[in-house]
């Protein structure tokens, strides 16, 4: 079943972000990831403001998804964007095809 990845971020040093984007996306491929939003117009019906960027990423299976998030190429990733983005990020389960 397939899974995503969830991530609502708020940037304070674009510059130093795109250190974590230059390297996130090949951890993705590495797991199978496809992303499937990321930074299009949004606009938040309920709940919190919308953050500057939403990103949805499809994986196969759960178990990808938390091996990518997992991974040390990842993590690598990660850590670029220490300090200048907050960033929520969940792993949901989708559901069988009906």
């Amino acid at each position: 079943m397939k899974a995503y990845w969830i991530a609502h971020v708020d940037i304070t040093d674009p510059d130093q972000y795109s250190q974590y984007t230059q390297r996130a996306p090949a951890a993705f491929a590495l797991y199978g990831g496809r992303i499937l939003a990321r930074g299009g117009r949004s606009e938040a019906m309920e709940g919190r403001a919308t953050p500057q960027r939403s990103v949805v990423i499809e994986f196969d299976s759960y178990e990808q998804a938390l091996a990518c998030y997992r991974s040390e190429q990842y993590q690598e990733a990660k850590l670029r964007r220490e300090g200048v983005a907050q960033a929520e990020v969940i792993i949901v389960e989708g559901v069988a095809p009906q």
